[in-house]
């Protein structure tokens, strides 16, 4: 099925790559940290992974992502294709977009929706955005990757802008959840039985999942740290400010993720904003202890 380069094997990277090399490709990957993994072929720079041609990232951030950007530029061939699956910011994205055109290479942003467990049981959902032949191209990749693939735009920037809209949705879902669980447990009803009413009202595996892990108060290990939903809260600022998008209740959720980032939870799942929110409500050393 022809080889294929993958930069970051993190938490969600891994399962990523192996699910690649499960659907038959040769998997070039390369990792900052070098890891011995299963199923794929280790080599010694990201220069080397873009040498296949088709080369994707999933790293933590913009900055992660610059780190390399110059050996894949290198290492691609003319006209070879980057797909950026992290979440990075869109004024970067759109900088990406034209440093791969000036290079003579091409550029698809497909960033993802789900945890490591999604990663690992191929249920991703992938947002994508560019150029429609980049788009056919990377789609039997993408397919072996997640269970649904949703167009955006194209644009690469505009999929990275709908995944910092919805990872709004789910920050602001996990702050409004975690204040109506004080709330009720606070008036005397217990937080497993609103959770029960949520998920019959709200029939959203999104709030079902949340939900179960705030009952479960489980913070770690963390599929996704808290000080990464601080990074695309900051992010969620950076294009808000840049498009003249008034987001007041980005203003809060960046308040929250900082004060539990201050509070030594960063490396907790974001969902441990419940910690902040039980704090702010007199009953976070009861919880915590």
């Amino acid at each position: 099925m022809g080889r294929v380069g993958f930069i970051g094997l993190g938490r969600m990277g891994l399962p990523m790559a192996q699910n690649l090399a499960k659907a038959g490709y040769e998997v070039l990957a390369w990792n900052r940290t070098p890891k011995e993994v299963e199923g794929l072929t280790l080599v010694g720079s990201p220069r080397e992974a873009a040498g296949t041609g088709l080369v994707i990232t999933m790293l933590a951030d913009d900055a992660a992502t610059e780190a390399v950007l110059g050996e894949i530029l290198e290492g691609l061939p003319e006209g070879g294709l980057h797909i950026a699956m992290s979440t990075l910011g869109v004024p970067y994205s759109r900088a990406l977009e034209e440093r791969h055109k000036a290079a003579g290479r091409r550029y698809l942003a497909a960033p993802v929706f789900g945890r490591p467990e999604a990663a690992a049981s191929r249920a991703l959902r992938i947002v994508v955005a560019g150029e429609a032949r980049d788009v056919e191209e990377a789609r039997p990749i993408l397919s072996a990757l997640g269970q649904e693939v949703h167009v955006v735009g194209e644009r690469p920037y505009q999929a990275h802008a709908v995944k910092l809209g919805g990872n709004f949705l789910i920050a602001g879902m996990l702050e409004a959840l975690s204040e109506a669980y004080v709330l009720v447990e606070k008036n005397g009803v217990k937080r497993e039985a609103f959770y029960e009413v949520v998920r019959a009202f709200f029939r959203s595996p999104v709030y079902e999942n949340y939900g179960r892990i705030l009952l479960e108060r489980r913070f770690t290990p963390p599929g996704f740290a808290l000080r990464l939903g601080l990074k695309d809260v900051r992010l969620i600022h950076q294009a808000a400010d840049t498009s003249h998008t008034p987001m007041p209740l980005a203003h809060l959720l960046l308040d929250r993720m900082l004060e539990g980032v201050a509070r030594g939870m960063g490396e907790e799942d974001w969902a441990a904003v419940l910690k902040v929110v039980e704090g702010s409500a007199g009953i976070g050393g009861v919880r915590d202890a």
